[in-house]
């Protein structure tokens, strides 16, 4: 029987899986894949929170293989030549994979797309991980969206398609070909062992997923529009790891919100898949969305030396407790408060001056749910600098912040437990309760001196404009 090889990525679950029913549907024996690539240009190997993740996404997808009588191949080195060796090796007719939207996965593809063509392998990709194809929704004129609110409404013009079955049966092939451990990767922390946290908070793979979303729209959903912004309750989906891991789709989402009725609280969450649809539209049009500035005027733009303060900033000191809440919140469980996220990012950029890039690189690194389009939009929507941005002059005050959106102090007293004693008038302000710095820091930067500087530096690059 002749071989179809299926190429997982990110993509990691059984269900809609296209590349995974096409292989079945080829009539051949179905060997999947799972491609270690630390060493192609251009594509960007996971942090250290992902590859945390990713050890126990393929844990969970070869077991699910494996209920099928099949398993999953783990190999490592350049994809290119993985797969074609691979594919010669087992003599496979076909290889099969989801789409990847970043340049260099996109060019590393086309290459690899080529060279199987040509040795005569039938290749095909799919559209798995978004709703809609970047190049599916488009301008009046044919050209890509900069802003969101346009864009998202062309897109709750069209239907998603329905998500596919997962299938129940995988034919094995007459002799498996050889794979590496897993653990041989050596994707967990050990010396120390940093993700207790992370293994507390979280349940990587799709069965974990998948009891994420029921949770969330049993639980959640009707408080959504309220609740998503209020970082000591569970008000979001806490679905954007296993998104990012493809362990499901957004089909699948979209299609279980839609079955609880159409309601303001529906259409908000539903808005948010699209910002990540419209991120990714971002980074297929901008494939260097995480190193250049989206407009182009700030690359003029006078950051300060990190020096110190970035420090300070990536391990929770800078003497503003929402601040220093969200950065701890990440480091123990590799995932923040979206609410957050905003207001750390508008302090690194906007009160200490510091490039949005250093911030994006420690995201990366640290968050479990990292993902090539999300993070990088993120950061440059808060910087001022990207498509459809938060303008300038909008700098988040971290104190008012935090008695908006955490007004009893729950989320800073369970993440800044040295000011847990704090009443609510102070827990915001710890410099007006005369708390000792050996206890928690001053800090590191007046508020209102440091927006001031901020907008100064803007004025001035619109000067040289």
């Amino acid at each position: 029987m002749s071989v179809s090889i299926v190429w997982f990525r990110n993509d990691l679950r059984l269900s809609d899986n296209p590349a995974l029913i096409k292989a079945l549907e080829s009539g051949h024996s179905v060997v999947p894949v799972f491609v270690l690539d630390r060493e192609t240009d251009g594509v960007r190997p996971p942090g250290a929170a992902s590859r945390w993740w990713l050890h126990h996404s393929l844990h969970a997808l070869d077991a699910s293989l494996r209920r099928l009588g099949s398993r999953l191949v783990l190999r490592r080195g350049p994809a290119e030549k993985v797969l074609d060796d691979l594919a010669a090796e087992c003599g496979a007719a076909a290889v099969f994979w989801n789409r990847a939207y970043d340049r260099g996965s996109r060019e590393r593809d086309t290459r690899l797309k080529n060279a199987l063509s040509e040795r005569g392998v039938a290749v095909e990709s799919f559209k798995a991980n978004l709703i809609f194809e970047p190049w599916e929704i488009t301008t009046q004129g044919g050209g890509a969206f900069k802003v969101f609110t346009p864009f998202w409404r062309t897109c709750r013009t069209a239907s998603p398609a329905a998500p596919l079955p997962a299938p129940k049966r995988l034919p094995a092939p007459k002799s498996w070909p050889a794979g590496e451990p897993l653990a041989s990767w050596r994707l967990l922390p050990t010396s120390p062992d940093w993700a207790s946290g992370i293994r507390a908070a979280w349940t990587p793979g799709e069965d974990g997923a998948q009891q994420r979303l029921t949770q969330f729209l049993d639980e959640a959903l009707e408080d959504y529009r309220d609740a998503r912004d209020l970082p000591a309750v569970e008000g979001t989906s806490r679905l954007s790891p296993h998104l990012s891991f493809g362990e499901i789709s957004p089909r699948q989402i979209w299609q279980a919100a839609m079955t609880r009725g159409a309601s303001a609280a529906t259409e908000k969450f539903l808005s948010e898949v699209g910002w990540r649809e419209f991120a990714y539209h971002l980074l297929f049009h901008n494939g260097d969305l995480a190193e250049r500035n989206f407009r182009p005027e700030f690359d003029a733009f006078p950051w300060a030396d990190p020096d110190q303060a970035l420090a300070a900033w990536e391990h929770g000191r800078t003497g503003y407790p929402i601040v220093d809440a969200g950065m701890r919140e990440l480091w123990a469980t590799g995932w923040m408060h979206n609410r957050v996220r905003m207001i750390v990012a508008s302090f690194l950029t906007k009160d200490l001056l510091i490039d949005w890039r250093h911030g994006e690189r420690w995201f990366w690194d640290t968050l479990v749910d990292a993902d090539h389009a999300n993070n990088a939009t993120g950061w440059q929507w808060v910087a001022g600098c990207g498509a459809d941005a938060a303008p300038y002059f909008r700098v988040f005050n971290p104190v008012l912040q935090g008695e908006k959106f955490d007004p009893n102090g729950d989320y800073v007293r369970h993440w800044v437990p040295e000011l847990a004693h704090l009443p609510n008038d102070a827990i915001h302000r710890p410099w007006t309760a005369a708390v000792p710095a050996d206890v928690y820091p001053e800090q590191i930067v007046e508020h209102g001196a440091a927006r001031d500087r901020a907008l100064a530096a803007f004025q001035s690059i619109k000067k040289s404009a």
